[in-house]
């Protein structure tokens, strides 16, 4: 049963260990259907097991059987440490999804019968301390940030045409107040400082008579940084008609969250950052007091009128059993992604000088940036083939621009250049983490030993107060 799986698996991760029995040579994984005494699950069945026409529907058959193919030789998968970029689905949340994809089909939004979202929208709720009724369903957190930002801004706008935001948000956020700026609103991106963190002097006085939303996010996706979300809301709370909107992305199941204690009246989640599937996020719009927006799509209504659409059933309940799981295991995941990170950094560190970590050190440690001088960060992935990373110069598309959260951070371009963000989570190893920093150590020494830079550096020359400009003369 995957229900057995799922718990073993996550105890057995947890040590190290893979926990999956392995697939008999020959064998095939078949969905079997849910009883009313049973779960989905999945299991495994001999070779002589009779198959033939098994794709075939019958009359009595409302799963399917499907075969999975074993694992070719040769096809390893390389090390995950990208966990800001996507995390994988905890298998209790895949549990959770497989009956709604058989008998459990009715549309959520109907009001003529007993299915519902009800329980989904608890769990959301109470991981960051809402109302369930505040809870709005979308498809991830690029629509909740869209939704949020252009819904307030455009409902204001007859009185209030200013949006202030800051230089390191996702490109979503940012993407939208550009996109609010070409309809005649006025934007103000705030710098920050060389910790990442926000200064909450130049955000109060930035404020003005006719500021409508103020939108920082909470755990930065490249740095990790926290923003201080208590502190801004007290900030944006003393002023009346202007909303505190915070992207969660990164801090939700991560970091505690409390939107009424912090202030917050608008929040955006997406499910497959915290083990949950993709194509599923969450908007929290505060109804008391209420908080207005015109909703960027039309339609029949649903989800208090903002969201418009059927959103998929499947996907909604693994978010909301993803948010069950991560109020539950928030303290041990933290926990166990600190020592790993604790155990990266220092492993790293003591056998490669030169390295900077990018970044108030304080923020979210399952998020690691790490400047590598007189190494090109693109030349780095590439030799590190079997290790899933992100460079700071490829972070939001195949742009070999350096990336602009680190140069709003003061980084230098070259230092910029040369970064790698590592991403721990909840199933990352010991052994894992032990690998990456043999690689990392190996593969910058090669690539350093290849620079006439790092040959310099080695001679104690300065390289800093060398004109460039004048040794091509």
């Amino acid at each position: 049963m995957i229900s057995s799986v799922s718990r073993s698996l996550t105890r057995s991760v947890r040590n190290g260990k893979s926990g999956v029995p392995p697939i008999v040579s020959g064998s095939r994984r078949m969905f079997v259907q849910p009883t009313r005494t049973e779960r989905a699950s999945v299991v495994d069945t001999p070779p002589s097991a009779d198959l033939e026409n098994k794709f075939t529907p019958r009359a009595d058959m409302l799963g399917f059987k499907l075969e999975v193919p074993a694992k070719t030789q040769g096809t390893e998968r390389p090390i995950y440490l990208d966990m800001q970029a996507t995390t994988p689905l905890d298998p209790r949340v895949l549990d959770s999804m497989l009956p709604f994809y058989t008998d459990q089909y009715g549309n959520p939004h109907s009001r003529t019968h007993a299915y519902g979202w009800e329980a989904e929208a608890a769990h959301v709720a109470d991981l960051i301390g809402a109302e369930s009724k505040d809870i709005v369903f979308t498809s991830g957190a690029t629509e909740s940030n869209n939704m949020i930002i252009k819904g307030v801004a455009r409902f204001n706008k007859e009185k209030k045409n200013h949006v202030i935001t800051t230089q390191t948000e996702h490109k979503c956020v940012l993407d939208s107040c550009r996109k609010l700026s070409e309809e005649g609103f006025e934007i103000t991106y705030l710098p920050v400082q060389p910790n990442g963190v926000v200064d909450l002097n130049v955000l109060e006085g930035a404020i003005r008579p006719t500021t409508s939303l103020v939108s920082i996010m909470a755990v930065n996706n490249e740095t990790g940084v926290i923003q201080p979300l208590k502190d801004i809301g007290a900030i944006v709370g003393k002023h009346r008609g202007v909303y505190f909107h915070t992207d969660a992305a990164q801090a939700v199941g991560k970091i505690p969250l409390d939107v009424n204690a912090m202030g917050i009246d608008l929040l955006s989640i997406s499910g497959h950052k915290i083990y949950g599937p993709k194509g599923v996020g969450a908007a929290y719009v505060r109804r008391r007091p209420r908080v207005r927006l015109d909703p960027i799509i039309s339609g029949g209504g649903q989800e208090r009128g903002l969201r418009s659409g059927t959103l998929p059933s499947t996907l909604v309940v693994g978010l909301g059993e993803a948010c069950r799981l991560a109020n539950l295991e928030m303290k041990a995941d933290h926990v166990h992604v600190s020592a790993l990170s604790k155990r990266l950094i220092e492993g790293i560190t003591s056998r490669i000088e030169h390295v900077v970590r990018n970044g108030d050190p304080n923020g979210y440690p399952g998020c690691v940036n790490l400047s590598f001088a007189y190494v090109e960060g693109e030349s780095l992935l590439m030799a590190l083939k079997d290790v899933a990373l992100s460079s700071g110069s490829a972070c939001t598309s195949a742009s070999l621009e350096p990336s602009y959260v680190l140069r709003a951070l003061g980084a230098a371009e070259d230092m910029a250049h040369s970064s790698l963000r590592f991403g721990m989570g909840r199933f990352t190893t010991e052994a894992e983490v032990d690998f990456v920093i043999e690689k990392i150590v190996a593969v910058v020494q090669r690539l350093r030993d290849m620079s006439p830079l790092w040959e310099m550096v080695q001679e104690g020359i300065d390289i800093s107060t060398i004109d460039w400009g004048q040794t091509q003369h």
